[in-house]
């Protein structure tokens, strides 16, 4: 699966398949089994994943079986897939591969569209009570939008993705709004001036109730996901857990459930402390909206010196993240190690326009090796940029 179909998180564009057509021949083909579960459909450009968790968490909390399917992995594929928190087991990902291997290759399937089928024969055949899908990018076109979902959840819009889902916040939102279903409620997490008619007019052509989360009076729950930027995570699945109907859910339960994400879950990468002296944080933040929330998080520290280990990927617009962060600090930038990666030499010619105290390194290993031995105990070393430097450090 890895290795002989492009995969969007490595290969970018060549991966991209703007058409469903292939994906409801595949799950005609394996029957259906998105329909003998129940779900919510969770889209957004920034937080999507963490709220994914939470209302997982909760929903655990609560007794239930909880599905979990989210994209991408950061160490191990199965990470994709889970069940209460327990990874998709080996031997049904190596049955299913084995028993459908000719049908991928004659269908010519993604990496994603084959993982989608995966997670959705794994629910339905585990029965679980309900899952929680986390959209892999866009949401109209995205592989994951075959489910009749109990509740659609959209956390925000920001400028990601933008060669596939558009130049305008509007034109992003249209994509996004493509999870609202009929007569099903939808939960935006984020009231924003350029995208709320577009919610607005989709919700009304389909009669779903669409309910502003952060419009909403809610008891403010803390979670052990931390960073300032999960209060807005924590409103959205909060709100969205109220409107989940059929589900008797507890206020001490929602509660606890928060409160015990990393344990219930598993989740890594959202402002994950790796050590206290000096403080090494990995988070998983990669565009600007996303870290706009999770720079003043790092300022909100008292530390001598901050060191940077830092990559990213082609697709970003890499010279108004650099501009984000402090300047006065240590940068140690590098490539992770996939063929989407923008190149040290790319990343060079950019931290070249700005007046850095920067190191290149071939590799992100060795960026964050040199980091920890520069680094005095009362330090803070921050490492992201992507996904996939996290992953290499973790």
């Amino acid at each position: 699966m890895l290795s002989q179909l492009p995969m969007y998180q490595k290969k970018g564009a060549q991966a991209y398949r703007p058409d469903l057509s292939r994906m409801e021949d595949f799950l005609n083909y394996l029957s259906q089994p998105q329909d003998q579960i129940k779900t919510i459909h969770v889209a957004g450009t920034n937080g999507k994943g963490s709220t994914t968790h939470m209302m997982a968490s909760v929903l655990q909390q609560h007794g239930l079986r909880v599905g979990l399917y989210t994209s991408p992995h950061l160490k191990d594929f199965r990470e994709r897939i889970k069940i209460n928190g327990k990874p998709i087991d080996k031997e049904f990902v190596v049955d299913f591969v084995q028993k459908h291997r000719a049908y991928f290759e004659s269908h010519s399937l993604s990496f994603f569209e084959m993982t989608v089928g995966l997670a959705f024969s794994y629910f339905s055949k585990k029965k679980v009570n309900i899952a929680v899908i986390e959209v892999g990018m866009g949401g109209r076109l995205d592989g994951t939008n075959l489910i009749s979902p109990e509740l659609s959840v959209i956390t925000n819009i920001g400028f990601d993705h933008t060669q596939f889902l558009g130049n305008s916040l509007q034109a992003i939102a249209g994509e996004k709004a493509g999870i609202i279903k009929s007569r099903t409620p939808v939960v935006i997490g984020a009231t924003q001036v350029e995208t709320q008619a577009v919610f607005m007019e989709k919700a009304k052509a389909l009669k779903a109730e669409i309910i502003f989360a952060d419009q909403m009076d809610a008891t403010p729950f803390e979670s052990d996901l931390k960073g300032t930027y999960q209060r807005q995570n924590i409103q959205t699945a909060t709100v969205g857990l109220q409107h989940l109907k059929g589900f008797d859910l507890h206020p001490k339960k929602i509660e606890k459930g928060l409160m015990n994400v990393v344990a219930n879950t598993g989740i890594q990468g959202r402002w994950q402390v790796l050590s206290d002296a000096p403080m090494i944080v990995a988070d998983i933040a990669h565009n600007k909206e996303g870290l706009q929330y999770t720079i003043p998080q790092i300022q909100s520290h008292s530390y001598g010196q901050l060191h940077l280990v830092l990559g990213f990927v082609k697709d970003k617009a890499v010279d108004e993240i650099l501009r984000l962060f402090p300047q006065d600090a240590q940068f140690y930038l590098s490539a992770p190690q996939i063929p989407r990666a923008l190149s040290i030499d790319d990343l060079e010619r950019i931290a070249l326009n700005f007046d850095l105290s920067h190191q290149i390194f071939t590799t992100v290993e060795t960026a964050f090796l040199a980091a920890k031995r520069q680094a005095n105990a009362d330090d803070f070393i921050y490492v992201g940029g992507s996904t996939f430097v996290v992953a290499e450090i973790l």
